[in-house]
């Protein structure tokens, strides 16, 4: 009796069912980001408080092992965060009010300057430097004539920062009762795969938060000292827009680093503006040669396409904040792929096993 040959040949095949496999994780993905879109009031306080726990997790470690009880410790941790987020919060905005309109005004005159010498090409950028000036002033407007609406913005944004707060306590609290909790969720058969790839994902989160603000930490002194010396106004708010835009990988440098320099190029002329461009390359090669490699080597490592592929499609998502969650939730998935690439990736074959290779089996 006769087999009936495929219709398809094997390769076309493999073909098929990986792409049934693709449409199968984008329609997936497609409706997570769906849900998360629907319930953003809920999903922003819990993605915070992960990205807050991973960052307060040794200070929380260092309690315990002073032997602080667990509740305590939580505590003690989520007031220290308060009054140290709270009074960087209140230093960073307070410098940016303080220094807002200095700034601004620096930027439209360095617009007008590079009017005046690239003619038509510059009277674009005075056109835009005006029009954001106008924005401000517009949305000033608004938010002091929509009290109503201004307070509930400051409230829904006081009461995501309450419930994160909250949630950072019961995550530090109950951190060892996470393994548990994945396994009682998890199949049967499955415990182990998923508490690895979860421990795998905070770790790389909690990579990229401590050696991200480290980094933006060094950046914003060393940026902003140079700046105090070159008296560049406005060099605290600036040093304040670069420690938060650092949070943002490769896009928030550079558009830090043009605003310190067309300040100065405005207020200071062509020759402070160069020393500042120059200080903020130095500042970059820093971090990028001295600080990232060294963040890097604790955490998992992606490449700059991912994360700038990352940041546009957190941007598309949730604006602002997705641009600051993108980076972190990928470095979750890159060390989730990892854990998978080192369970199930077929092994290397090594010299001294290949067949035929001295001292293989079968060989004499």
């Amino acid at each position: 009796m006769q087999t009936s040959s495929p219709l398809l040949p094997e390769p076309a095949r493999r073909v098929a069912a990986w792409c049934v496999v693709l449409l199968l994780a984008a329609g997936v993905a497609a409706v997570g980001i769906w849900l998360c879109i629907v319930f953003e009031t809920v999903v922003t306080p819990v993605l915070l408080a992960i990205l807050g726990t991973a960052l307060l997790g040794p200070l929380y470690r260092r309690l315990l092992r002073m032997k602080v009880r667990q509740s305590s410790a939580a505590a003690l941790t989520v007031v220290a965060v308060l009054a140290v987020v709270g009074g960087a919060t209140y230093i960073v905005v307070a410098a940016l009010i303080e220094t807002g309109d200095q700034i601004i005004t620096s930027l439209r005159q360095a617009a007008t300057d590079i009017a005046e010498h690239l003619g038509p090409a510059g009277t674009s950028l005075d056109d835009l430097a005006k029009n954001a000036e106008g924005l401000l002033k517009e949305f000033g407007g608004t938010a002091a004539s929509g009290v109503v609406t201004g307070l509930s913005v400051v409230g829904g944004m006081l009461a995501t920062a309450a419930l994160s707060l909250v949630l950072i306590f019961f995550f530090l609290r109950d951190s060892d009762r996470a393994a548990g909790a994945l396994r009682a969720l998890a199949p049967r058969t499955t415990g182990d795969l998923v508490e690895a790839m979860a421990r795998r994902a905070f770790e790389a989160v909690e990579g990229f938060m401590r050696g991200t603000t480290f980094v933006a930490l060094v950046d914003a002194i060393l940026i902003g000292l140079g700046l105090v010396v070159l008296d560049v106004p406005g060099a605290v708010g600036l040093a304040a827009l670069v420690f938060v835009t650092a949070y943002i990988p490769y896009l928030g440098a550079f558009l830090s680093g043009a605003i310190a320099v067309l300040v100065a190029l405005a207020d200071r002329g062509f020759a402070i503006a160069l020393w500042v461009l120059g200080i903020v390359l130095a500042v970059q090669m820093i971090e990028g040669y001295l600080l990232q490699p060294m963040v890097q080597s604790r955490t998992v490592q992606m490449h700059p396409a991912a994360v700038m592929l990352a940041i546009t499609a957190g941007a598309s998502v949730a604006g602002i904040l997705g641009m600051l969650l993108a980076v972190p939730l990928t470095a979750a998935a890159t060390g989730i792929l990892g854990e998978l690439r080192t369970r199930y990736g077929a092994p290397r074959e090594s010299p001294d096993d290949a067949p035929g290779a001295p001292g293989a089996p079968g060989t004499a």
